[in-house]
């Protein structure tokens, strides 16, 4: 083969090769679970809120997700490259994470709540069955090697679920909104809630949209019974790819005649606190993001002496840390968060309740082990 043949075999071989490689990012990044943005009327429905400017939404005061000025900072290359290929020592659990595998489909109507790792939540309230962000995937990504849960803690499947009233997400990040997990599960469900945008990805993965309760921030929805669900704001942003703030994000009151329970979802500290704790006059039991924190991105998540500080702007009663215990998705130990909090909680005008991961919660005195002492 002379070399002008050889330069031209190259370049076409070169050529093919590329064009395999687009088509097959392509063909991968337009899998269903990365989902599609918000076009026809649900576009026109978040061009008219006041929390959308042009073609992303923005936080009640728009903040940075990655700080400059802290003293220990880092471009987000080499802050991605620790995430994914860093030492990962004491990041994850020496041992299993502890479960109680709880019968839910034996709880009859009872007022309780689980907490079933990371941000995922069941409630029962007035006789309805609410579930709040959840994932039972072993990975929180688009990829496998990527937000491996850890071992122990994936408990519970769809089959463990019993019809669901209200299936409720916060915002559409991989470790909240799981494609497998909603799609097992989505003979089960009766309502999505969620706020502005994130019901074009239900509507994409094939539920009617008469079934999709889709809402900006501070809305309230009466779903009979007693029951009212508040879209809240948060202090957070949004997106399964490149695009950033397509969709909203929230956090979620639940009220009924006898309970008031709060779900802070993902988001820094700000003032939203408090006037979520005027506003409702304070909570009988509040899941309060902690974990997953640092300080270069502390404006979109709480360090845990703000989820302390937060837990009492609310008025909570009692308070159940979540975001932690089941994805190493910092670079703090993966237990650090539960004993900084308890630390921080002494002297508080709050209880801190500490239960594994399908531990049933009542609305009584109870006393939890600290699990994560491992």
């Amino acid at each position: 083969m002379n070399r002008r043949n050889f330069i031209r075999n190259a370049l076409i071989g070169g050529a093919g090769l590329a064009a395999l490689t687009g088509g097959g990012i392509f063909y991968y990044v337009n899998r269903p679970e990365f989902g599609r943005l918000p076009t026809g009327s649900r576009l026109e429905k978040l061009l008219a809120s006041p929390h959308y400017f042009k073609d992303h939404f923005e936080c009640l005061t728009p903040v940075q997700v990655m700080s400059e000025d802290v003293e220990d900072k880092e471009n987000r290359i080499v802050a991605t490259w620790k995430f994914l290929f860093g030492d990962k020592t004491g990041l994850v659990p020496p041992m299993p994470v502890p479960t109680v595998k709880t019968d839910l489909k034996a709880l009859g109507d009872k007022d309780c709540a689980l907490w079933l790792g990371h941000s995922t939540i069941y409630l029962q309230l007035a006789g309805r069955k609410i579930l709040i962000d959840p994932v039972f995937s072993d990975y929180a990504s688009p990829v496998f090697f990527v937000n491996r849960a850890f071992a122990g803690s994936n408990a519970y499947t769809a089959e463990d679920f019993p019809a669901l009233d209200v299936l409720a997400i916060t915002h559409d990040h991989w470790d909240h909104l799981d494609y497998p997990t909603i799609t097992a599960l989505k003979s089960k469900i009766k309502t999505v809630l969620c706020p502005l945008g994130v019901g074009e990805y239900f509507e994409q993965w094939g539920f009617d949209a008469d079934k999709v309760i889709e809402e900006d921030w501070d809305s309230v929805i009466d779903f009979g019974h007693g029951l009212t669900a508040h879209i809240l704001p948060s202090q957070h942003f949004s997106g399964r790819l490149l695009t950033q703030n397509p969709t909203e994000w929230c956090a979620f009151a639940f009220v009924t005649p006898k309970r008031k329970i709060f779900c802070s979802g993902d988001g820094g500290y700000s003032e939203h606190f408090r006037d979520i704790g005027k506003k409702f006059g304070g909570f009988d039991l509040a899941f309060m993001e902690n974990g997953q924190y640092n300080r270069a991105w502390h404006a979109i998540h709480l360090l845990p002496d703000e989820t302390a500080q937060a837990s009492e702007d609310i008025n909570a009663a009692k308070v159940v840390p979540i975001h932690a215990g089941k994805f190493a998705l910092a670079r703090h130990l993966w237990n650090e968060p539960y004993k900084s909090l308890l630390a921080e909680s002494a002297g508080r005008n709050y209880e801190l309740l500490t239960p594994r991961i399908g531990e049933l919660i009542t609305f009584n005195q109870q006393t939890f082990e600290h699990w994560f002492d491992i």
